[in-house]
């Protein structure tokens, strides 16, 4: 088994070395990078004008980290009034340890549907929330929060952005590497892997690698796409992938 492992670093990085010490022989191509978010500099007002009730969700580790940083840079706390949601175990504990805060977060998974699911999210008709994300991504953690009587803003905390490679060149690589396990963990990334990559190394080489993913939804997108060897990981953290993995 020769792995890949395209999700952005530091967890990628990170990943490839855990299984570099497990005797795998891994590498390291992230898809995308990250950036601070257009709204980033209005997240401490955002902040401090919601009232006890109000919820905040975190969608992801990298809007934790983002976040907290605006907050130190200004000096500013995170009001202890709100309750706080993440959208996993992972991200769940990040924001623990930066907040000092209890923060509500699904056990079983680290999507928005296992976050819908929460008891403490099924009643809440007339409060408010503010989503901290990246730029784009899916809108049905919003859409469902509206239907249930809730006024939804978002913050933009960071931007991912594709990073480029040459298609040729770097499929004919991976290739000659013998790579034939991919670790994926969004669907954003997926579809980007599968357009970079050509019809001939498609066909000859990207497809039938076993495709390591984070949820049944990306499970789901790689069979429309062409993949036949597909494993779920329990979750997105990189335990798990590693789970996965063996």
């Amino acid at each position: 088994m020769t792995i890949l492992v395209t999700r952005p670093s530091p967890s990628g990085e990170q990943l490839v070395a855990r299984l570099r010490m497990l005797g795998r022989v891994a590498y390291h191509s992230p898809l995308i990078e990250f950036a601070p978010g257009s709204e980033l500099s209005k997240l401490p007002g955002m902040l401090s004008s919601m009232d006890p009730q109000d919820m905040v969700f975190v969608l992801s580790q990298y809007a934790v980290n983002y976040a907290n940083r605006a907050l130190q840079q200004q000096a500013q706390h995170w009001p202890d009034f709100v309750s706080y949601y993440a959208i996993g175990r992972t991200t769940g504990l990040l924001m623990h340890r930066a907040t000092s805060l209890p923060i509500i977060y699904p056990q079983d998974g680290e999507t928005s549907e296992t976050l819908l699911h929460l008891p403490a999210l099924q009643a809440i008709q007339g409060r408010s929330a503010l989503i901290l994300r990246g730029n784009g991504g899916r809108e049905l953690l919003a859409d469902t929060l509206r239907e249930r009587g809730v006024n939804v803003s978002y913050c933009e905390c960071y931007r991912r952005s594709p990073l480029h490679y040459d298609p040729s060149e770097q499929s004919s690589s991976w290739q000659r590497a013998g790579i034939d396990t991919l670790v994926v963990t969004s669907g954003e990334m997926l579809q980007q892997l599968y357009t970079l990559v050509p019809d001939y190394y498609r066909t000859t080489w990207l497809l039938g690698c076993t495709l390591i993913v984070v949820s049944e939804r990306l499970a789901t997108l790689a069979r429309q796409l062409g993949w036949q060897s597909i494993r779920v990981a329990e979750n997105a953290d990189n335990d798990a992938l590693i789970r996965a993995l063996k």
